[in-house]
Order: structure tokens, then sequence, then C-alpha cells
């Protein structure tokens, strides 16, 4: 094998696909990979050098495909495998890279290793995930699972509880359980033969789990603690890093991370260095400039120099030792034109000047399907128009503990994540051109004035 070329990704742009809101070929109201592949050339004229596919894997979509039932097939509203492997060879003949969601802190609830799991205490794969003994008939502690409600899920058939950091339709991996090490190991090998260039690791500082934290049952702190506490980069979560890197430097592939936890000076331990574990991490400060630090369901005003401040902190950091992911929006954030700019009169010029800004910093710039034409928040009314299951459990928790609706709805409003997961506004046509039956959800009604060919990208 050649000597691998370790700077083609810090020349890149990348361009994000959340496939269910890309481009939909079937009339089924949700994106899928022929739908991808029909907009290649689109993709390709705006310079893209790689493309991040979130998650296409077989899944019951209770976290829209972050919950994987199978890691080697393709769930059936997106294709087949055989689209994927066209999709891969389409990009190659226009020099574009894939990359494929790594999502392995946590599988599907209906994937076969959990339910070996959960099938009998005896089971090979008992300890694949997290169980644990109730206290006083009822849950271990009182951990709180980031997508609200106790971390831990009752399993009747055995009288215990499995943990899970997300939603109790997503029980986290054992990490320390070498099998599960192995079989993740070996799924990547899977991906990368197939020819993917790499991946983007989902939640991945959250996979080493400090157990006297986990198990804790009496806590000094009155107050409910989120269950990250356990999990965010602990000690020993490098090991585990460095196997995975070793298994992708054998393919020359690249790495970037969703890194929550990492502070400023541990960045030559992640990524810049040759004991770096990525070769890029994303960091959240300056998009979570609004919550950083307060309770779900908090929001603080920020200004220009906190925000300026947020992000020239880890310019300064990785320009001693590190490479950033340089982005403003993703599949979790909120459309930047409409958090850092002016979504009304002034769209157009803010839009632009975010993209220069972000773009001209120190690092690999990542575009979010639509960022590139300045596309908005949807203007929701009501939670029955959302569809992500962290808005909907966090409405439901929310507004059962007394916290009045139109309150709920405000955060929601400024922090929820279906703002970027409306459909891709390609035209002025029905659906804005996505679908030519019902989206899965619903297209923001300014489609007429904002679609392909305004703003940054070209006609």
């Amino acid at each position: 094998m050649g000597k691998r070329d370790h700077n083609w990704w810090k020349n890149s742009i990348v361009y994000q696909i959340y496939p269910r809101s890309f481009q939909d070929t079937n009339g089924d109201g949700i994106g899928d990979l022929q739908g991808i592949i029909r907009r290649l050339d689109y993709i390709s004229d705006l310079g893209v050098d790689v493309i991040w596919v979130c998650p296409v894997y077989e899944s019951p979509n209770h976290d829209n495909g972050y919950d994987v039932r199978d890691y080697c097939s393709i769930s059936k509203e997106f294709g087949t495998i055989e689209d994927m492997k066209r999709l891969i060879e389409e990009c190659s003949t226009r020099n574009i890279k894939v990359l494929m969601d790594l999502v392995v802190n946590h599988t599907s609830d209906e994937h076969e290793w959990f339910q070996a799991s959960r099938s009998d205490c005896g089971d090979s794969k008992r300890n694949w995930y997290i169980w644990a003994k109730g206290r006083d008939g009822a849950e271990p502690n009182d951990l709180i699972s980031i997508f609200g409600g106790s971390a831990w899920e009752y399993d009747e058939s055995s009288d215990e509880y499995y943990f899970h950091l997300f939603s109790k339709h997503q029980p986290d991996l054992n990490w320390d359980h070498p099998q599960v090490r192995g079989e993740v190991l070996e799924m990547i090998r899977w991906w990368l033969d197939l020819g993917i260039a790499g991946f983007r690791m989902d939640a991945i500082t959250y996979i080493k789990k400090n157990r006297t934290e986990l198990l804790t049952e009496q806590r000094s702190d009155p107050h409910p603690c989120v269950a990250s506490v356990a999990c965010m980069n602990q000690p020993g979560v490098l090991e585990y890093l460095r196997e995975i890197k070793q298994t992708l430097d054998q393919y020359e592939a690249v790495s970037v991370a969703e890194a929550p936890g990492i502070a400023h000076e541990q960045i030559g331990d992640y990524t810049g260095t040759s004991a770096g574990v990525f070769d890029m991490i994303f960091t959240f400060e300056h998009v979570d400039i609004d919550i950083w630090g307060l309770p779900k369901g908090a929001t603080r005003s920020w200004n220009l120099r906190m925000f300026k401040k947020a992000l020239s902190d880890w310019q300064t950091a990785a320009n001693q030792s590190g490479w950033l992911a340089l982005f403003f929006e993703n599949h979790d954030m909120v459309r930047s034109v409409s958090k850092f700019g002016n979504s009304g009169l002034y769209r157009t010029e803010s839009a632009k000047m975010l993209a220069t800004w972000y773009m001209l910093m120190r690092g690999t710039p990542f575009i979010f399907q639509g960022q590139e034409i300045g596309m908005t928040n949807y203007p929701f009314t009501g939670i029955e128009e959302y569809r992500d299951i962290d808005a909907i459990n966090y409405y439901r928790e929310a507004t059962a503990n007394g916290i009045a609706p139109e309150t709920v709805l405000a955060f929601l409003d400024a922090r929820g994540r279906d703002h970027s997961r409306t459909p891709m506004q390609w035209n002025d046509k029905v659906h804005a051109g996505f679908t030519s039956g019902d989206p899965w959800i619903r297209v923001n009604p300014n489609y007429p004035e904002i679609k392909r060919g305004t703003v940054l990208c070209r006609s």
C-alpha cells in the first residue's frame, strides 16, 4: 500500500446529506439513495470533494436511523445495498469520496445482539450491553438520559434494567467487552472494503463508561443527573479509540469525530499528532453558546464577543496541534442564518457573511444540505408538527411537570433539531421538488423564495 496522503482532507469541502430529507425518487415522501445519485452533479458543481451520508442502515427509525438494527444492510425506505454500491461508484467517477456515519455507542433494541442479550441472563451476549439490578423496586439510580426520562429501562423477563444514554430504543453497548470491540472493527472493515473513504463517528467519546459513576446509587447532588456524566470522555476511552484508528490506518481511511467533552488542552490526544486518534473533530461551544452548561429547556443570551471567543479558543488550540471540522449547521442544529444572522430582510447577506467567516478559518469546512441556499428555520406552531423523538419526549415530560406548552415550544423554536431536517428546497414546484408524494415532515413554506439557485450555489 502506498504512502497515505495526509493532506487530502485538509484541502477538501464536505457536504453533509440527511438522506430522509434530501431527494425522494419513488413518491413515498422519504428521501433515498437514488435521490442522492440523481443530485450528484449538483453536489459536484458546488466544488464538493466529500459527502457525509447520515445513517441509511436498517433501522426501526425511532431516532431516524441512529438506532441501527443491522449495520450491514440498507433500510428499505432508502434503497438497497446495490444502490449504496452504485452511489459509491458514481461518486468515484466525479472524484467525490463518501463518509458514512459510524453509530456504535449504542444499537437499536431490535438489533440481534440486543435481542440475544435480553433473551437470557446466561446468554453469551448478555454482557455486550450494560445491565443492573433495580433499587428498592425502582431504577438502579436517578440518572436521566439525554433524550429525557430515566437512563434505565426495565426488562421484565430478567427483572433487570439496561442502560441507554439516549432513547430507550438505543441500548448502549458495553465497550469493555472485547467481543463487542471485535465485532465493531469487523463491521468497519466491511464498509471500508465496500469502498467508502472513512467515517463520521457519532457520539464516539461516550463509548467508555465510568462504572462507579454509572452505578452509584445515591448522589450528593439532590437534582437528577444527566447520564453523560458517567460516559463523556472517560479515562480509558483513548485505548478503544486507538483500536479503531489502527483499523482505519490499514485502509488509509479518514475519521471525523463528534467528540463531546474534549478540553482544549486535550486536543493533541485526539487529533493532529501521531498520537491523535482522529483526523478531525467537531467542537460545539459556538453552536451551543445559548445552552452550554445549562439544564435542558434553559437558554442564555449571548453576544458577538462570546461567539468569537468560542471559535477563536478552539482555533488557537488547533493551531498548536490538531485539525478542526468547521461547521455552523448539521442535522442536530438549527439553521445558522436564523440563529447567527438574519433570516428576513438580510438573509442573503447573513448567509454569505457566515459562509465567508467559517470557511476561511483553519480546518475542513462542512456544509449541511440547504445551507448553501440559505435555508431557514421552520415556523413550527405546535408539537404535532415535530417528528424528532427528542423534541416529542421533552415536550411530553416538560408539560407533565407543569411547564407551559408555549414555554416548551419557545425552547424548541430556538433549539429543535427538526429545523434542519425539513426537505431540501430544490425549486418552487409542489413540495419544493423534494417529493411527488406527501413528505415525511413539512416543507418550509418559504420554498418559493428560497430554492436552488439562490444565495451561494450555482443555478
